[in-house]
Protein backbone atom coordinates (compact mmCIF):
# COMPACT_ATOMS: atom_id res chain seq x y z
CA UNK A 1 0.00 0.00 0.00
CA UNK A 2 2.93 2.37 0.47
CA UNK A 3 3.56 2.36 -3.27
CA UNK A 4 -0.07 3.19 -4.03
CA UNK A 5 -0.03 5.99 -1.45
CA UNK A 6 3.18 7.49 -2.83
CA UNK A 7 1.61 7.21 -6.30
CA UNK A 8 -1.40 9.17 -5.05
CA UNK A 9 0.92 11.84 -3.63
CA UNK A 10 2.80 12.03 -6.95
CA UNK A 11 -0.51 12.52 -8.80
CA UNK A 12 -1.50 15.29 -6.40
CA UNK A 13 1.94 16.85 -6.87
CA UNK A 14 1.61 16.81 -10.65
CA UNK A 15 -1.83 18.39 -10.34
CA UNK A 16 -0.38 21.10 -8.05
CA UNK A 17 2.36 21.87 -10.57
CA UNK A 18 -0.29 22.27 -13.27
CA UNK A 19 -2.18 24.61 -10.93
CA UNK A 20 0.96 26.69 -10.47
CA UNK A 21 1.31 27.10 -14.24
CA UNK A 22 -2.30 28.31 -14.43
CA UNK A 23 -1.81 30.53 -11.39
CA UNK A 24 1.30 32.15 -12.78
CA UNK A 25 -0.46 32.90 -16.08
CA UNK A 26 -3.55 34.29 -14.32
CA UNK A 27 -1.42 36.42 -11.98
CA UNK A 28 0.57 37.85 -14.88
CA UNK A 29 -2.66 38.73 -16.72
CA UNK A 30 -4.22 40.28 -13.59
CA UNK A 31 -1.18 42.50 -13.07
CA UNK A 32 -1.35 43.51 -16.75
CA UNK A 33 -4.98 44.56 -16.18
CA UNK A 34 -3.91 46.84 -13.32
CA UNK A 35 -4.17 44.35 -10.48
CA UNK A 36 -2.26 44.97 -7.27
CA UNK A 37 -0.66 42.29 -5.16
CA UNK A 38 -1.14 42.21 -1.40
CA UNK A 39 0.45 40.05 1.29
CA UNK A 40 3.74 39.42 -0.46
CA UNK A 41 5.68 39.15 2.81
CA UNK A 42 3.93 35.99 3.99
CA UNK A 43 3.84 34.23 0.61
CA UNK A 44 7.29 32.55 0.82
CA UNK A 45 6.39 30.87 4.12
CA UNK A 46 3.09 29.69 2.68
CA UNK A 47 4.81 28.38 -0.46
CA UNK A 48 7.46 26.50 1.53
CA UNK A 49 4.85 24.93 3.79
CA UNK A 50 2.83 23.72 0.80
CA UNK A 51 5.95 22.51 -1.04
CA UNK A 52 6.94 20.39 1.97
CA UNK A 53 3.47 18.95 2.59
CA UNK A 54 3.45 16.07 0.08
CA UNK A 55 7.05 14.97 0.75
CA UNK A 56 6.31 15.07 4.49
CA UNK A 57 3.33 12.76 3.97
CA UNK A 58 5.49 10.26 2.08
CA UNK A 59 8.47 10.49 4.42
CA UNK A 60 6.39 9.95 7.53
CA UNK A 61 4.79 6.84 6.06
CA UNK A 62 8.11 5.43 4.82
CA UNK A 63 10.49 6.41 7.62
CA UNK A 64 8.11 5.75 10.50
CA UNK A 65 6.62 2.64 8.90
CA UNK A 66 3.06 3.86 9.23
CA UNK A 67 0.47 1.12 8.75
CA UNK A 68 -2.38 1.37 6.28
CA UNK A 69 -5.69 1.20 8.11
CA UNK A 70 -8.41 0.41 5.52
CA UNK A 71 -11.37 2.10 7.25
CA UNK A 72 -9.34 5.26 7.94
CA UNK A 73 -7.67 5.26 4.52
CA UNK A 74 -10.94 4.85 2.63
CA UNK A 75 -12.80 7.50 4.61
CA UNK A 76 -9.94 9.99 4.37
CA UNK A 77 -9.62 9.38 0.63
CA UNK A 78 -13.30 10.30 0.28
CA UNK A 79 -12.69 13.50 2.28
CA UNK A 80 -9.59 14.31 0.19
CA UNK A 81 -11.56 13.81 -3.03
CA UNK A 82 -14.40 15.99 -1.69
CA UNK A 83 -11.84 18.67 -0.81
CA UNK A 84 -10.45 18.44 -4.33
CA UNK A 85 -13.95 18.83 -5.78
CA UNK A 86 -14.53 21.93 -3.63
CA UNK A 87 -11.16 23.29 -4.73
CA UNK A 88 -12.00 22.78 -8.43
CA UNK A 89 -15.39 24.39 -7.91
CA UNK A 90 -13.78 27.45 -6.28
CA UNK A 91 -11.08 27.70 -8.95
CA UNK A 92 -13.53 27.31 -11.84
CA UNK A 93 -15.87 29.88 -10.29
CA UNK A 94 -13.04 32.41 -10.12
CA UNK A 95 -11.87 31.49 -13.63
CA UNK A 96 -9.10 33.76 -14.89
CA UNK A 97 -9.16 35.63 -11.56
CA UNK A 98 -7.82 32.61 -9.62
CA UNK A 99 -4.17 32.44 -8.60
CA UNK A 100 -2.21 31.51 -5.49
CA UNK A 101 -1.32 35.09 -4.68
CA UNK A 102 -3.56 37.89 -3.43
CA UNK A 103 -4.03 40.04 -6.52
CA UNK A 104 -6.99 42.37 -6.70
CA UNK A 105 -8.00 44.11 -9.90
CA UNK A 106 -9.49 47.59 -9.58
CA UNK A 107 -13.17 47.98 -10.31
CA UNK A 108 -13.86 44.25 -10.42
CA UNK A 109 -16.68 43.16 -8.09
CA UNK A 110 -16.32 40.33 -5.60
CA UNK A 111 -17.24 36.86 -6.77
CA UNK A 112 -20.41 35.77 -4.98
CA UNK A 113 -21.45 32.75 -7.05
CA UNK A 114 -20.56 29.07 -6.85
CA UNK A 115 -19.15 28.04 -3.47
CA UNK A 116 -18.57 31.72 -2.61
CA UNK A 117 -22.30 32.12 -2.00
CA UNK A 118 -21.95 29.54 0.80
CA UNK A 119 -18.46 30.14 2.21
CA UNK A 120 -16.27 33.25 2.11
CA UNK A 121 -13.03 31.32 1.44
CA UNK A 122 -13.93 27.91 -0.04
CA UNK A 123 -10.43 27.19 -1.35
CA UNK A 124 -9.03 27.56 2.17
CA UNK A 125 -11.67 25.16 3.46
CA UNK A 126 -10.57 22.70 0.78
CA UNK A 127 -6.89 23.11 1.74
CA UNK A 128 -7.72 22.58 5.41
CA UNK A 129 -9.71 19.42 4.67
CA UNK A 130 -6.97 18.09 2.42
CA UNK A 131 -4.32 18.90 5.03
CA UNK A 132 -6.01 16.53 7.44
CA UNK A 133 -7.30 13.91 5.01
CA UNK A 134 -4.42 13.32 2.62
CA UNK A 135 -1.88 12.39 5.31
CA UNK A 136 -4.43 10.23 7.12
CA UNK A 137 -5.08 8.17 3.99
CA UNK A 138 -1.99 6.28 5.20
CA UNK A 139 -2.01 7.26 8.92
CA UNK A 140 0.60 10.03 8.65
CA UNK A 141 -0.90 11.69 11.70
CA UNK A 142 2.14 13.82 12.60
CA UNK A 143 2.03 15.48 9.18
CA UNK A 144 -1.75 15.93 9.47
CA UNK A 145 -1.42 17.68 12.83
CA UNK A 146 1.64 19.76 11.91
CA UNK A 147 0.24 20.94 8.57
CA UNK A 148 -3.16 21.70 10.07
CA UNK A 149 -1.66 23.79 12.86
CA UNK A 150 0.78 25.65 10.59
CA UNK A 151 -1.86 26.19 7.94
CA UNK A 152 -4.39 27.48 10.48
CA UNK A 153 -1.82 29.83 11.98
CA UNK A 154 -0.82 31.27 8.60
CA UNK A 155 -4.39 31.43 7.28
CA UNK A 156 -6.08 32.84 10.36
CA UNK A 157 -3.38 35.20 11.51
CA UNK A 158 -1.91 36.36 8.20
CA UNK A 159 -3.41 35.22 4.90
CA UNK A 160 -7.16 35.72 5.40
CA UNK A 161 -6.73 39.13 7.09
CA UNK A 162 -4.48 40.26 4.21
CA UNK A 163 -7.00 39.01 1.67
CA UNK A 164 -9.93 40.62 3.49
CA UNK A 165 -8.07 43.93 3.62
CA UNK A 166 -7.33 43.73 -0.12
CA UNK A 167 -10.92 42.81 -0.95
CA UNK A 168 -12.28 45.62 1.23
CA UNK A 169 -10.01 48.11 -0.50
CA UNK A 170 -11.15 46.80 -3.87
CA UNK A 171 -14.82 47.01 -2.84
CA UNK A 172 -14.33 50.59 -1.65
CA UNK A 173 -12.73 51.50 -4.98
CA UNK A 174 -15.58 49.78 -6.88
CA UNK A 175 -18.19 51.76 -4.90
CA UNK A 176 -16.55 55.10 -5.78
Amino acid sequence: MVGAYVGLLVLVGVERLAELVISRRNAREAIARGGREFGRAHFPALAIMHALFLPACALEVILLDRPFTPWLGASMLVVALAAQALRYWAVSTLGHRWNVRIIVEPGVPLVTGGPYRLVRHPNYVAVALEGVALPLVHTAWITAIAFTLLNAWILLRVRIPAEEQALALCAAETDD
